[in-house]
């Protein structure tokens, strides 16, 4: 943060880790959203194509699920992506009402480009870091993340 920003942040603020990671979080989403922009994509686009990459072909309800992207927005992303040729829409063989993704060779060559990029947006973030402290930050975050997913699961 700049040093000047952190001075005219309160102390109580600047203080708080909460506070911290919410600021860092809208950095971090700004950097994600603008490095993407320029690469003529979105999250979401490397979100669904790295899902079908990873798990394979998926229902809609799992890619939204798989991705963190709500439903209202699933179905414009797999749009977008099936318009440019990057993943195609077929039905389920089991259920004729619901569409399988699939990702396509022109797809998969779009997320590695995408990994590319997103590599060099977190080298932008994490600029100040070490490799090891890269590490550890990477470590602390998915297991606060992971409590905090547990514990949501387990509200009523």
């Amino acid at each position: 943060m700049d040093p000047s920003v952190q001075d005219e942040t309160p102390a109580r603020l600047s203080g708080l880790t909460s506070w911290l990671m919410t600021q860092t979080a809208a950095h971090a989403g700004r950097l994600v959203a603008d490095g993407f922009a320029r690469a003529g994509a979105r999250g979401y686009h490397y979100r669904v194509l790295a899902s079908l990459d990873e798990f394979g072909p998926a229902s809609q309800a799992a890619l939204g699920r798989r991705s963190g992207i709500h439903v209202s927005d699933i179905v414009a992303t797999i749009n977008e992506l099936a318009q440019t040729g990057l993943v195609e829409r077929t039905p389920d063989q089991a259920d004729r009402r619901r569409n399988v993704i699939t990702v396509t060779p022109a797809g998969r060559q779009r997320l590695r480009w995408l990994d590319e990029q997103v590599l060099d947006i977190q080298n932008d973030l994490l600029a100040p870091l070490s490799g090891n402290e890269r590490a550890e930050l990477r470590r602390l975050l998915s297991r606060l993340l992971s409590h905090h997913r547990a514990e949501a699961k387990q509200e009523p």
